[in-house]
């Protein structure tokens, strides 16, 4: 019997996590490669998830136990494919994996170093909404939770080093690159958020008070830079008007991406019930084209938002958000295309329900790979309805976001299938 070679995943969010486990539990070796510290993606950062108001963390965290556990998993953080070649039926891939500055094998997670940290920066998994040290770790799930030096605003006073016990700490690690041979390649790279600096009209990035549905997200978790209170960023006062705009940075020609998110209609009737259950006198206000609630249970949570919270809908494209001096309240101004009235209202927080975009560097990765792409960035599948899981490369399968947007359950069920569809290509292929 050959020996069986191992499978590559790309991406460490809930979709590269189940393919993992999924593969590693059929018997082959597995090297899950994410770019981060952390694996999680953008789940972590969840609070809730629709239409149940299940807790993110809970679903998520005990798979990331499991496949940082399974020892059919190698697990590659802070760590990038830099190169694909073709051997034969599988493929050669070089990986860089960054220096930490701190020894995975001795440090224990344990946050002195963090505490006697003098510098303090804005924290990326907060949007930048919190805080975070030159040493640190990126969420107190995070797994590995091993602490990494930002070199970039570390200050070299090691205190860090004198205070860790454990001897962890190594300012002279250099970058490592790791060749792997593997039979098959599963990518699950995920997704960005849009940038809604790109549509001045709503005044994201000039009024404190107007934020996007992600940042929201991590106002309402308990774990975020506010331990789950709901505050406008100029005051921290509570709101008591809030507005959420749908389609930001989706259906949108001008901006080339005509395209549905498919999740923004839900996260914000999701985000704005848990609001309500925060604030009971709050007035929430979703402006919106046109609602589409498609998957299980959908309908069911927009009819629940409508009829039990209170939520109120009103159908017009949102024109502009200007902001009160005195207040920092904001003025939308919309035309609702039900009625045809033109409207002029206040609110104290305005969210901006941003669309799915692919994230950066799966450019450089497709070529790499040789797989097209369609005109938004995203990957293309080989046949949409018979063969959505493969590309046009033999060995290369995929999942999640990478070949568009679409929601949890959707991205770990094509995680499942490109997993399975990788372990019988790896296995025919060894003659197995």
């Amino acid at each position: 019997m050959a020996e069986e070679p191992g499978i590559l995943v790309i991406g460490g969010g809930i979709a590269g996590i189940q393919a993992a486990l999924d593969a590693a539990s059929q018997g082959v070796k597995v090297y899950l490669v994410e770019r981060t510290p952390s694996i999680g993606g953008h789940m972590a950062m969840l609070d809730k998830t629709f239409p149940t108001l299940d807790c993110s963390a809970c679903i998520l965290t005990p798979k990331m136990v499991d496949v940082a556990r399974h020892p059919n998993v190698e697990l590659m953080v802070y760590s990038e494919v830099t190169e694909v070649r073709r051997e034969g039926s599988g493929f050669l891939v070089k990986v860089l994996k960054k220096p930490r500055y701190v020894r995975e094998d001795r440090c224990t997670g344990c946050g002195i170093c963090a505490m006697h940290c003098p510098i303090e920066v804005p924290n990326e998994f907060d949007l930048g909404l919190g805080i975070r040290k030159a040493i640190y770790i990126p969420f107190p799930q995070a797994i590995p939770l091993k602490y990494t030096i930002d070199r970039e605003h570390c200050i070299r006073c090691e205190l860090c080093k004198r205070v860790c016990e454990a001897d962890a700490i190594d300012f002279d690690q250099q970058p490592q690159e790791v060749e792997l041979k593997v039979g098959a390649i599963v990518v699950a790279t995920g997704f960005d958020v849009f940038d809604a600096t790109k549509l001045g009209e709503y005044g994201y990035g000039r009024y404190q008070n107007v934020i996007t549905g992600l940042e929201l997200e991590r106002f309402l978790n308990a774990a975020g830079p506010t331990a789950g209170h709901i505050m406008r960023p100029s005051d921290g006062k509570i709101p008591r008007r809030v507005a959420f705009i749908q389609c930001v940075g989706s259906r949108d020609r001008r901006l080339g991406n005509p395209y549905c998110s498919r999740v923004c209609c839900m996260y914000a009737i999701k985000n704005a019930i848990l609001i309500k259950e925060h604030i009971h006198e709050v007035d929430i206000t979703i402006f919106y084209m046109d609602i589409r609630t498609y998957g299980k249970g959908f309908e069911e949570f927009y009819n629940r938002a409508r009829e039990e919270f209170g939520i109120k809908f009103i159908r017009g494209r949102v024109a502009s958000v200007e902001e009160v001096p005195e207040t920092r309240n904001l003025i939308v101004r919309v035309e609702n295309t039900e009625t045809g009235e033109l409207l002029e209202m206040e609110f104290d927080l305005v969210v901006l329900s941003v669309g799915l975009v692919p994230p950066k560097g799966i450019e450089e990765l497709g070529k790499m790979l040789g797989i097209p792409m369609d005109e938004y960035g995203f990957f293309i599948e080989k046949h949409i309805k018979t063969n959505p899981m493969e590309v046009g490369v033999e060995g290369i399968f995929m999942a999640g976001t990478a070949l568009g947007p679409k929601d949890i359950p959707d991205s770990v069920a094509e995680a499942s299938a490109a997993a399975m569809r990788a372990v019988n290509y790896v296995k025919r292929r060894c003659g197995m």
